[in-house]
């Protein structure tokens, strides 16, 4: 039987062997201690890594999924041939099977200008992402079970109105030529 990890699955793991976890008070010991409690804005995610106290959020591909669609990543990529192509597919069968999320968080940080020029152009703004939105996002681009769910019934009616005005009429959001 061939087992494999999710990219949730291996960050999970990843946290479990660094043993790291927050302290049960919220007390400083010292003054000069800060508090170790963990911050409300914080709860919910995978946990903690390292001496740096690193939050590793939790990757989920379901939500991804949402994100993906409803931030208007589709309007420039596609999933399985739904979406934009003015931009690279994100099919999960052209992912490396062992991904480093940080590695595809650099991938995008490469090509952040022309992305934000396009969103712009397309959207009318920057698409704003939370460390949360981006961890799922990069699970659902690298799950094909929940790929395979990924219809056009996904795509909010806002996003696509945008995706079929610039087809239609070669514009961007904006109301210019492409």
């Amino acid at each position: 039987m061939t087992t494999f990890c999710t990219p949730a699955i291996m960050g999970l793991a990843l946290l479990s062997l660094t043993g790291t976890a927050w302290a049960q008070s919220s007390e400083p010991t010292t003054p000069d201690e800060p508090e170790t409690e963990m911050p409300e804005h914080m709860r919910g995610m995978g946990g903690m890594t390292g001496e740096g106290m690193l939050a590793m959020p939790e990757m989920h591909p379901e939500r991804g999924r949402k994100v993906f669609a409803e931030k208007g990543c589709v309007v420039c990529h596609s999933i399985n041939g739904i979406g934009g192509e003015d931009a690279p597919a994100l099919d999960a069968s052209t992912m490396t099977p062992m991904m480093n999320p940080f590695e595809f968080a650099a991938k995008m940080w490469d090509g952040a200008e022309a992305m934000v020029m396009m969103q712009r152009d397309e959207l009318g703004e920057p698409i704003r992402l939370s460390g949360e939105d981006l961890a799922d996002i990069i699970a659902f681009v690298h799950n094909h079970e929940e790929q395979a769910k990924f219809t056009e019934t996904d795509i909010p009616e806002n996003i696509r109105e945008l995706m079929d005005h610039g087809h239609e009429e070669g514009e961007g959001a904006d109301g210019h030529k492409k």
